[in-house]
């Protein structure tokens, strides 16, 4: 449908001629010659964009400037005025008019005007669509849960949310859901239509961590050949989330604490200090008490983060919502990979709740989607579940193994490999090095079991 333009001007025959020019280009044209009409003709049909004269015979045209914006703060005013009302024409636009044009006018700088604003507008629908959705996937109602516990986190995080100024440090093992929780504290804040930034701390060496927070001067360091902007800075009156914060140097932790205590920060090789207005959020799967205790994070820094604190169970402290999370990973799925799983049958469903799910809701997801990707029934059974989860016939959970299970020793030893195999995501390196053993003696460990 072609853009709606609404002409607001008691010159009717300025008002014919820009009606003549305006549809031919294609536009829908609508007319007001007082500020009452346009109201109405504003009320009915919401149109894309208004040609508004500031000098109407009944109402002042600021008064149907703020009138139109309380309906709509959206809405794309281009003013109209004589040379003797520019000055009035500026207020328009401090009253959120997107543009002016001084009469008399020429028609060409005028429609290159409405193209312009129009283009803009589209970008901000973009923008605020974009807006609209991210904050629909990250709202609380997207953290499936029917936990006690997870539902007093979720409380508590919707009172932080509220308060956009208070550090909030995040605890909980990889899996459990500590991104998506700080996703939700700030879309559902007063800085929801501002950027949050997310950094892992763990992925990034010491220099590039600071370059990447602070930013830097060109010349800072061999490399910087321009000026760039931090993370801060482009986090300016948003949410920067810090994700594996016990990982950070002892000189980042330094420079992260004098921005906490003063809002302000140097970029890498630079003297300048900049000033921001950043709500910090972090999160780590390691205990900092324990790191602080070996030397290995500053203990003021700790207590700067941890104004409030919101630890994430594991999913084996909350098995009730593995029904729940299993249904809607098999939904999701099942529209993804064009499937039509229903359900999952009693003795499937005991294994998910029997398995302690190290990778937590992650590794969860991760086993539902691999499910889905391979059945080819409508119904979930044991047959589908990895055999690292499901154990031999389903028979036997290796997450679980007792000691006391009579069974062969190289049985034992195999099952209990495969377990530690598991846990380490099939990473022969780290699975050997855990048991204190070489990768040929894993290989051979496995290989036998193939041969039995």
């Amino acid at each position: 449908m072609k853009p709606a333009i609404l002409i607001v001007d008691d010159e009717r025959l300025l008002l014919r001629s820009l009606k003549k020019a305006l549809s031919k280009e294609g536009y829908r044209v609508l007319t007001a010659t007082n500020g009452r009409e346009a109201l109405n003709c504003f009320e009915k049909n919401f149109p894309d964009l208004i040609l508004l004269d500031v000098k109407l015979p009944d109402i002042d045209g600021m008064q149907v400037l703020k009138k139109i914006k309380e309906m709509d703060s959206n809405s794309a005013i281009i003013v109209m005025t004589a040379f003797s009302g520019i000055k009035g024409a500026v207020e328009a636009i401090r009253l959120g008019a997107y543009d002016y044009i001084a009469k008399p006018f020429d028609i060409e700088a005028l429609e290159f005007i409405i193209a312009r604003c129009l283009e803009s507008q589209k970008i901000v629908s973009e923008v605020n669509q974009i807006r609209s959705t991210k904050k629909e996937r990250y709202s609380f109602d997207r953290i499936i849960t029917d936990n006690p516990r997870m539902k007093q986190l979720i409380e508590l995080s919707k009172r932080v949310a509220i308060n956009s100024q208070s550090t909030v440090l995040i605890l909980g093992e990889s899996g459990t859901g500590k991104e998506l929780f700080a996703n939700a504290i700030h879309y559902s804040g007063p800085r929801s239509n501002n950027p949050v930034i997310t950094v892992n701390c763990a992925a990034l060496s010491e220099g590039v961590l600071e370059s990447e927070l602070f930013g830097h001067e060109k010349g800072a360091f061999t490399g910087a050949i321009k000026q760039k902007k931090g993370m801060f800075e482009l986090a300016d009156r948003g949410t920067l989330f810090l994700d594996e914060i016990g990982e950070i140097s002892q000189k980042t932790q330094v420079k992260l604490l004098r921005f906490l205590e003063e809002k302000k920060f140097q970029r890498v090789g630079g003297t300048e200090s900049i000033e921001v207005d950043v709500r910090i959020i972090t999160a780590t799967n390691k205990d900092l008490l324990e790191e602080i205790k070996e030397g290995r994070f500053r203990e003021d820094l700790y207590y700067r983060l941890n104004v409030i604190c919101i630890s994430v169970p594991p999913l084996r402290e909350r098995r009730d919502d593995i029904p729940l999370l299993v249904n809607h990973f098999i939904n999701d799925y099942n529209k993804m990979l064009n499937k039509n799983i229903r359900n999952y049958d009693d003795k499937a469903l005991a294994v998910l709740l029997d398995y302690d799910w190290p990778g937590n809701i992650r590794e969860l997801r991760n086993v539902i989607e691999r499910t889905a990707l391979l059945s080819n029934s409508e119904l979930i059974t044991t047959a589908d579940i990895p055999l690292e989860i499901a154990g031999t016939n389903g028979k036997l959970n290796m997450a679980k193994i007792n000691v006391l299970d009579p069974m062969p020793l190289d049985r034992l030893i195999n099952l209990y490999t495969k377990n530690i195999l598991s846990r380490y995501k099939n990473n022969k390196t780290k699975a050997a090095s855990t048991l204190g053993i070489t990768r040929q003696r894993l290989r051979r460990i496995l290989n036998a079991s193939q041969t039995k």
